[in-house]
C-alpha cells in the first residue's frame, strides 16, 4: 500500500531509515525532511495546477534483486541497456541498485561509482558535504518527501585531472507500481576532471490503475576546470507521474552541458537550474518534449549567474500532439556583480492540434549593468512554406510533417554522447509523433 500524506512525517521517515540500518547521521537527516514534509506546501509552477495530480502516492519500499553479472538483470532492463561496453554502468531496479559495473582502471584512478546509499556509509564526508545542498530539502513539500524517501540513487566522484574517456550510464527502472522509485543521483567531479554520465528513467507498469510517482533529483557539483556532460532521456508509462529536479553547481571555469529528452507519457513536472558561482564558468542546457493525449507539462530551465563573464545558454524545443499542454518556463538571473556575463534563451513550441497547447515564457532577471542577455520563443504549427517545398519534391505530407519535426528535434537529439541511446530516442520519437 502506497503511504498517504497524511501519516507520513518525521517518524515514518525515520523509521524507514532505521529499518534499512542506515547510518545515524542519516536517520536524523531523514526524520528532519519528514517533518519539513508534513509541513511544506507544494510548489506552485507557473500556469500549471498541480494540486490537482495525485502526487502523495509514495510507495512502500521494495528493493530489486541484486546481480553480479548484466545478463542475469531482468529481461526488460537488459532490453534498454545500451550496447557500449567500454562505459561503466549502475542499475536501479524498484527500490534500490541491483548491478554496478566499474572498470579496475578507473577504480584505480580513484573514480567511485556506487550507490548512494551506499556512498552514504562509505564517504560520508563527500555526500553529507554535497548532497541536497543544490537542492535543498526545505525548498518545498516534493523536495522535502524526497529528501526523505530517496533510494537506491547514484554517487559517482571523479578525482582530480581525471579524464574518463567512456560514458557512464545509469538506468533507473521501475516495474512495481506500489514500489518508491525516488533515486537521487550525485555527481562530484573534482578540479580539471571530465566525465559524461547518461541516465535513463523507465517503466514496465502493465495493466495498473494505481499511480506511480518518480520524485526524483539530480545535484552535479563541477569544481574549478570541470566539464561534466549530463544526458537524460525519461520514458516512463502514463500511470507514472515524472517529477525530477535537476542542479549543476559550477566553481571558476568550469563547464556543464545538459542534454535532456523529456518524453515521458504522463504528466511532467521538471526544473534544470545551473548555478554559476565561478569566474568564467558555462552552462549549456538544451531540452526536447513531445506531449500526447492529455498529458501536462511543466518545464522549467534556469540559469543564474554570479561569477563574472560566466555564460549560459538554455534551448528548449517542444512538440504538442492531441490535447497535449506544455508550460515552458526559462529563467535567466543575473546577480549583481556578475559582470561580463552572457545569458542566452531560446524556447520554440510545435502545435500538431487545434486543441494542443504551448506557452512558452522566457524571463530575465538582470542586477547588473555590464551584461548580455537575451531571448527568443515562439510557438506555432507546422510551417506550410516548408510543408509545400517538401510536398512539391513528391514527397506525402504526413512524411513532410515528420521529416520537419525531426528537424526541429535534432539539435539536441544529435548531442546525446551515446549512439545506442541516439537510436533509442529515435525509437521512442517515432512511438510518440505516430
Amino acid at each position: 500500500m502506497s503511504t498517504p500524506t497524511t501519516s507520513f512525517g518525521r517518524e515514518a521517515a525515520a523509521a524507514l531509515a532505521r529499518s534499512k540500518n542506515e547510518p545515524a547521521w542519516l536517520v536524523a537527516w531523514r526524520e528532519e525532511a519528514g517533518e519539513l514534509a508534513s509541513k511544506l506546501d507544494l510548489p506552485k509552477p507557473e500556469k500549471m495546477p498541480i494540486q490537482r495530480w495525485t502526487l502523495d502516492q509514495y510507495g512502500t519500499h521494495r528493493p530489486g534483486n541484486a546481480v553480479t553479472a548484466a545478463a542475469e538483470l531482468p529481461a526488460a532492463i537488459n532490453e534498454l541497456l545500451l550496447a557500449e561496453e567500454q562505459g561503466a554502468l549502475i542499475v536501479q531496479h524498484n527500490s534500490s541498485v541491483v548491478f554496478t559495473r566499474l572498470s579496475e582502471d578507473l577504480k584505480a584512478k580513484g573514480v567511485v561509482l556506487t550507490s548512494l546509499e551506499e556512498a552514504a556509509r562509505t564517504h560520508e564526508k563527500l555526500v553529507r558535504d554535497h548532497l541536497m545542498t543544490a537542492f535543498a530539502k526545505d525548498e518545498h513539500k516534493l523536495a522535502a518527501v524526497h529528501a526523505a524517501l530517496w533510494n537506491g540513487g547514484v554517487f559517482l566522484y571523479v578525482p582530480r585531472n581525471v579524464d574518463i574517456e567512456f560514458p557512464i550510464q545509469a538506468l533507473m527502472f521501475a516495474d512495481d507500481a506500489e514500489a518508491t522509485f525516488m533515486p537521487h543521483i550525485l555527481i562530484v567531479a573534482d578540479t580539471n576532471s571530465r566525465v559524461s554520465f547518461v541516465e535513463q528513467a523507465a517503466t514496465l507498469i502493465e495493466g495498473e490503475s494505481a499511480t506511480l510517482l518518480h520524485n526524483s533529483a539530480v545535484e552535479v557539483f563541477a569544481k574549478a576546470g570541470a566539464h561534466v556532460r549530463y544526458a537524460a532521456v525519461h520514458h516512463m508509462d502514463d500511470v507514472v507521474i515524472d517529477v525530477s529536479y535537476r542542479r549543476a553547481t559550477l566553481e571558476n571555469d568550469a563547464r556543464v552541458e545538459w542534454i535532456v529528452g523529456e518524453l515521458h507519457d504522463g504528466n511532467t513536472l521538471t526544473d534544470t537550474k545551473s548555478i554559476l558561482k565561478g569566474n568564467g564558468s558555462t552552462s549549456d542546457t538544451k531540452i526536447i518534449s513531445i506531449g500526447t493525449g492529455s498529458q501536462r507539462m511543466s518545464l522549467t530551465t534556469q540559469a543564474v549567474h554570479f561569477g563574472k563573464s560566466s555564460e549560459s545558454d538554455m534551448v528548449t524545443r517542444a512538440v504538442m500532439k492531441e490535447e497535449a499542454t506544455a508550460i515552458i518556463n526559462g529563467i535567466t538571473k543575473i546577480e549583481h556583480g556578475a559582470t561580463k556575463a552572457n545569458g542566452q534563451q531560446t524556447e520554440k513550441v510545435l502545435m500538431l492540434s487545434p486543441k494542443a497547447r504551448g506557452d512558452a515564457n522566457p524571463i530575465l532577471l538582470i542586477d547588473e549593468d555590464d551584461v548580455k542577455a537575451g531571448h527568443a520563443a515562439s510557438v506555432g504549427q507546422v510551417n506550410e512554406e516548408q510543408l509545400y517545398y517538401l510536398m512539391s519534391r513528391g514527397i506525402s505530407r504526413g512524411e513532410a510533417e515528420r521529416l520537419i519535426i525531426h528537424g526541429f528535434l535534432d539539435p539536441v537529439v544529435s548531442e546525446i554522447p551515446l549512439a545506442g541511446l541516439r537510436e533509442q530516442l529515435h525509437r521512442i520519437l517515432e512511438r510518440k509523433l505516430g
